[in-house]
């Protein structure tokens, strides 16, 4: 195991993820109708740091593989990382509901996508992301609700 590698994985994983809300006002949120089931607000950095931690590791044993694909798998993992983090601010930052539940749209089909090439070059990678999916179809409940109900 390179510790250093997998620290690398963990933090540029939560830094990318988390850099978009260093900049957003949240204060809509508390404002905003939103579908039952809604959690706290507090919730959700919690939820997402253990996430980002998960998906850091899981591309940590990727590029730790002997997979000939290496390279085009932390692409698509890092294409799905930006898209993840540009939600942020075009949920909250411009309030454009119906384009955030687009946008995480894409943003599914991408990492289910990429739990697939995961799962064909290392399972126990495929299968951190399944909270992320989880998490991604919860959101998308969240976000859809919000666009009918503001």
């Amino acid at each position: 195991m390179n510790i250093k590698k997998l620290l690398f994985y963990i933090l540029i994983t939560v830094g990318i993820g988390s850099v978009p809300a260093i900049f957003i006002k949240f204060d809509n949120y508390k404002n905003i109708i939103k579908p039952p089931l809604s959690p706290p607000g507090i919730l959700f950095p919690i939820v997402w740091t253990i996430l980002f931690i998960l998906m850091g590791i899981s591309i940590y044993r990727i590029v730790m593989s002997n997979s000939n694909d290496i390279d085009d798998l932390r692409i698509l993992y890092f294409v799905q990382l930006i898209i993840n983090a540009l939600w942020t601010p075009i949920f909250f930052g411009l309030n454009a509901y119906l384009f955030a539940f687009v946008w995480l749209l894409i943003l599914l089909v991408l990492v289910i996508t990429m739990t697939i090439k995961f799962y064909n070059v290392d399972r126990i990678s495929a299968y951190l992301l399944i909270p992320y999916i989880i998490w991604l179809l919860f959101a998308g409940y969240l976000n859809f609700g919000v666009y009918l109900l503001n």
